[in-house]
């Protein structure tokens, strides 16, 4: 009888039972709503973020490999890690960067002369004529802009240099931090979940970074060599172009392989052809020692998956969506992996 004059007269259980979920759904879709305009808005600022975590991850990497070859303490190999990288970066632009420079501006202004040279050889054959007929009606003048905006933004690579460096020596000098600060953000159920999950991340993303630096450089010096003795003209910028345009899975090294074709163009249709065919034998190199090199660090990642991702990351994010769309990917992979697909055949396995 008390129970029955302490209830709140005109709604039953199910009634405030049903109330209470409504405004659950309500409140997690506000939510939801929120989180989404606020990654919308923040969306490069993120991506800033990730970036600066790469770097991390990369003088992370560089300062372990110190430490087995040295057995000095964490302390100095990070010492030596982080100024050691800039000081060699730095004596790398003191000596290349004047020629790099006007390699640049030359291939820059050269640009539109060696689109008409390509129109003038492709005219004179069969296929050629074809070719430049089903393009006719395209913007030309729109490409060579393109192109021109492309090499007088130092490859392309657009975005905030500075704070994405700032944020990856912040990240390197107190890892920790933030690492405990994420798993404190956890439930205490899950907090040693959350610790494996991050160190996973760490080794997939090291070993990623490991395996595409070292493929650029194989590339920037194999297109080095191979385009010196051709004798293609801007040969040391269109090698480091097409290191730096590795990074970029599937479309970098077509990217990297055009100026390099209408270079060999403008001298004979044979030098196009030789050339074109030594990018393609360079990136089927690498596609079959260093490509499998990386995977045995990392996940397997799907072509379709990652070309997906570079178009979504591209169209929201441009040039940095697309540089970080493949190590995004390897994280959402594992992210999956281990807080759903792992969970999944743990309860199938309480189940049986």
């Amino acid at each position: 009888m008390s129970d029955l004059r302490n209830r709140p007269t005109g709604k039953t259980d199910d009634e405030l039972s049903f109330a209470h979920k409504v405004w659950i759904v309500v409140g997690i879709l506000a939510l939801s709503v929120c989180l989404i305009l606020i990654l919308r808005v923040a969306f490069n600022v993120l991506l800033m973020v990730f970036a600066g975590t790469l770097i991390a991850v990369f003088f992370n990497g560089l300062g372990d490999l110190i430490q087995r070859l040295t057995k000095w303490r964490r302390r100095w190999c990070m010492l030596v890690a982080v100024p050691g990288t800039f000081l060699l970066m730095g004596l790398l632009f003191w000596f290349m960067g004047n020629t790099i420079q006007a390699q640049v501006q030359a291939l820059k202004g050269d640009f539109p002369k060696m689109i008409a040279a390509a129109q003038t050889k492709l005219s004179q054959t069969e296929w050629g004529s074809k070719a430049l007929e089903n393009i006719q009606g395209y913007d030309t003048s729109k490409l060579m802009s393109t192109a021109q905006s492309f090499f007088s933004t130092s490859f392309g690579v657009i975005g905030d240099l500075y704070i994405i460096l700032f944020l990856g020596i912040f990240f390197t000098v107190s890892p920790s931090l933030y690492k405990n600060g994420i798993i404190k953000l956890v439930p205490p159920g899950g907090k040693e979940m959350a610790k494996g999950v991050i160190n996973r991340l760490s080794l997939v993303l090291k070993g990623w970074l490991k395996g595409m630096l070292l493929a650029m450089c194989l590339i920037a010096t194999l297109s080095f060599i191979g385009l010196s003795i051709l004798g293609i003209p801007m040969a040391l910028t269109l090698a480091l172009l097409a290191g730096l345009l590795n990074f970029i899975p599937n479309f970098g090294p077509l990217m990297a392989m055009i100026p390099a074709v209408l270079l060999g163009l403008v001298d004979s249709t044979n030098t196009a052809i030789i050339v074109a065919v030594m990018y393609i034998l360079i990136q089927i190199l690498e596609s079959n020692i260093i490509t499998p090199m990386v995977q045995k660090r990392m996940i397997d990642l799907p072509p379709a998956l990652t070309i997906i991702s570079q178009v979504l990351m591209g169209t929201l994010s441009g040039v940095l969506g697309i540089l970080l769309a493949t190590p995004i990917l390897a994280t959402v992979i594992v992210l999956v992996d281990e807080l759903y697909v792992k969970r999944q055949k743990e309860s199938r396995f309480d189940l049986d």
